[in-house]
């Protein structure tokens, strides 16, 4: 994990995404030190110090403790290399035919950590969150799963500090910086709306999932520039629009990738033998009714 977040001079809070490479004019939430932006193509793309890197944010890099969204961009639950394969032929040989697995096969970390749950004396059955490894888990239950997530660290990083500025602790600082980081990623999910495409070009058909914080004519007009540098004739359709649905897009990518087509660079097209079948996965999806506790966090948005 790295830092992605500084601070401009205005107080608002920017991301690797929102910037060029190279020096910025941008502070570490946690020390007040200038910022670069490191984005080769190697390395995940993340702010590192001008000068010498503060001690929290060293320790941060050491632990992977920065303040993270929960199952939005990982869906491995903390499951090792060779722990995520077993559930993958765990779920292949059990739970995609809908059989019992017998207990002998489960591991007790995957019983404590949730991901399966017993449903007799000697058998076991997938959970909710058992299925998102392996991708497997419906959108609509997606989300049912990850957004109390959501709001649960958001609180727990709000009471971290209160309780540090109450008691008056050194720390009061740095808990402030984890919460305002943990907020911004949450107001990102919030500001943005999924949206899927039909994409016909020379005869073939594609289909492409995104997130847009602008009008979708927009975003549309610049598909059609990106696709014309591979096609002659293209022509973009909207199949849908989801308002708010900012934190589906990876977990979208996550569970079909299988049928991810690359075109060049671009890397978020989709071909699918059947595609009602997307739809209606996505069209399961309630329309988002935000709470009271994330209009807060959406703030002057």
């Amino acid at each position: 994990m790295w830092l992605k977040y500084g601070v401009a001079p205005s107080g608002e809070l920017a991301g690797i995404d929102d910037v060029a490479r190279g020096k910025t004019n941008l502070a570490c939430l946690y020390c007040g030190g200038f910022l670069t932006a490191k984005k080769g193509s190697v390395k995940e793309h993340h702010f590192s110090h001008t000068q010498e890197t503060c001690k929290p944010v060293t320790q941060r890099i050491k632990t992977k403790t920065f303040p993270a969204l929960p199952l939005y961009d990982n869906f491995h639950v903390q499951l090792k290399g060779d722990e995520l394969e077993q559930l993958k032929v765990l779920w292949k040989e059990y739970g995609a035919r809908d059989y019992a697995i017998p207990k002998d096969l489960i591991s007790f970390r995957w019983e404590l950590k949730g991901l399966v749950e017993s449903e007799g004396v000697r058998t076991y059955q997938f959970t909710h969150l058992g299925k998102i490894p392996v991708g497997a888990l419906p959108l609509a239950l997606f989300n049912r799963v990850q957004e109390p997530l959501l709001l649960s660290e958001l609180t727990r990083l709000e009471n971290s500090v209160a309780v540090a500025v109450a008691a008056k602790l050194s720390c009061a600082g740095e808990r402030l910086a984890d919460l305002q980081i943990y907020r911004s990623q949450l107001r990102r999910i919030l500001i943005n709306s999924l949206y899927f495409l039909e994409v016909k070009a020379d005869g073939q058909t594609f289909y492409k999932i995104g997130v847009t914080t602008r009008q979708i004519e927009q975003r549309i007009a610049e598909v059609q520039r990106d696709m014309r540098s591979h096609y002659s004739d293209v022509v973009v359709n909207l199949l849908g629009l989801w308002k708010h649905r900012g934190n589906v897009e990876l977990y979208f990518k996550h569970r079909y990738q299988p049928f991810n087509y690359r075109i060049g660079k671009l890397t978020e097209y989709f071909v699918f033998p059947n595609v009602k079948l997307i739809l209606n996965d996505l069209y399961e999806m309630e329309p988002k009714v935000l709470s009271d506790v994330e209009v807060d966090a959406l703030g002057g948005y």
